[in-house]
């Protein structure tokens, strides 16, 4: 709403006050009075007189402002009126506000700049977090993929390749022995690879149902976050276990070239009297598909990317906006939440705040992905400053793959329009 809007409850407040102060509220100087929705001129010089005048000690003054506090509260939208006046509100006044502690949080935030600087301000509790009846059957079929994601990380975290036999093979391409070496040694890892692909297709359907739960109206994304937690945690563990899985994949080149000599063997068809049943597990289609997925550098953030884009693609009633503001409030969430002591302090873990961190970056690598405009942009809901220097706050060790992965698998970083200044940051 616009600054008008809530000149309009100003003016009825004060009003309600003191009616001696009506004079101010003459529209342009008219003889009529003000009307709502009708932008007016405001003496700012005027401000601290009427809320000076206020007694707030009455009950009908109470409840009237705590009206007017709840409304203000609940729509959110608040600009940069309160902002540009702040100066001008007496210590009474912020005082008052002070002792409304359920109502006033989100209002003094705006007061003193800080809502406007961090976006939604609220704790995902990623540690505790436990579905309510209405978030049951998405939570239940998301879970059945996420309990699988430990094995996952397991295998791929013991992946040793076949390096050796298929040197062997190339060097002695006439020793059947050899040939049948390495053929042996790279079929059981080729059925391990097709396992982790198949995954990444379990994990894309997780995530479409995550996003229909969390983006769909009448809610808010911010409101989705903080009512349906046990879903926002769900989010969170996909996109952590993304990141685990790609930093783990980076660091094993054998899967490329065990592949790579899979398809070569099967195309030439060299291989007499060997085990040629694993194309019943791998054929052709099968093996270009995964040939595709193994190549990208970041392969399950590019699945989930692609599941995000295919995701608004597909659902043309609902608005990107309601896509994209998930995404940047998930990752202002993840960056209030690391930076400020009060909520940090809340997790019993340290491997939570890492966790935090995984996530916060796997939600701005998707927003890059996902809007025209990416996350670098001055336009863009995320505070990118504020996320990039979170995390060089943190342990280098900790982050150093985090910020490799904002530098080398977001789309929009080396536009024109991304700040120097941030740039400079990931540099």
């Amino acid at each position: 709403m616009s600054k008008y809007r809530f000149l309009d409850w100003l003016v009825c407040l004060c009003s309600t006050f003191h009616s001696e102060y009506s004079e101010y509220f003459f529209h342009h100087s008219k003889t009529q009075y003000y009307k709502p929705d009708t932008p007016f001129l405001l003496n700012t010089a005027l401000i601290p007189k009427m809320f000076v005048s206020i007694n707030y000690s009455t009950q009908k003054h109470w409840e009237t402002v705590s009206a007017l506090i709840s409304h203000l509260c609940s729509n959110n939208f608040f600009d940069d009126f309160l902002t540009s006046h702040i100066l001008f509100l007496p210590f009474s006044f912020l005082s008052f506000f002070l002792s409304c502690r359920n109502q006033m949080g989100n209002l003094l935030k705006v007061l003193t700049c800080t809502e406007l600087e961090q976006g939604p301000n609220f704790f995902l509790d990623f540690e505790n977090a436990q579905p309510t009846e209405g978030e049951r059957e998405v939570w239940n079929q998301v879970n059945s993929v996420l309990q699988d994601s430990e094995s996952i990380l397991s295998g791929l975290q013991a992946y040793k390749g076949a390096g050796q036999e298929i040197r062997d093979a190339i060097q002695n391409p006439n020793d059947l022995m050899q040939q049948e070496r390495a053929w042996n040694s790279v079929c059981p890892l080729v059925i391990k690879l097709k396992k982790f692909y198949s995954f990444s297709l379990r994990l894309e359907e997780a995530l479409k149902s995550l996003l229909e739960s969390l983006t769909c109206p009448p809610f808010t994304p911010t409101q989705h976050l903080e009512r349906e937690q046990a879903l926002a945690k769900q989010f969170a563990e996909i996109l952590h276990f993304t990141l685990r899985f790609d930093e783990l994949k980076m660091r094993i080149p054998a899967i490329q070239n065990d592949f790579s000599y899979y398809r070569r063997t099967i195309s030439r068809n060299r291989i007499n009297n060997m085990n040629l049943d694993i194309e019943n597990e791998v054929n052709n289609e099968m093996a270009n598909r995964m040939s595709l997925f193994y190549a990208e550098a970041t392969p399950m953030l590019k699945t989930l990317s692609n599941a995000t884009t295919n995701f608004v693609t597909e659902n043309k009633t609902l608005p990107l906006e309601n896509t994209t503001d998930c995404l940047s409030t998930m990752a202002s969430v993840c960056k209030v939440m690391l930076e400020t002591p009060e909520y940090s302090s809340r997790f019993s873990s340290e491997d939570t705040l890492l966790f935090c961190m995984r996530v916060m970056v796997g939600v701005i690598i998707l927003y890059d992905h996902v809007h025209p405009n990416g996350a670098f942009n001055k336009s863009s809901k995320i505070d990118m400053k504020g996320c990039i220097k979170v995390l060089k706050d943190q342990p280098a060790d900790n982050v150093e793959g985090l910020l490799n992965a904002l530098k080398f698998t977001t789309k929009h970083l080396n536009d024109e329009s991304t700040p120097k200044n941030i740039r400079t940051m990931l540099q």
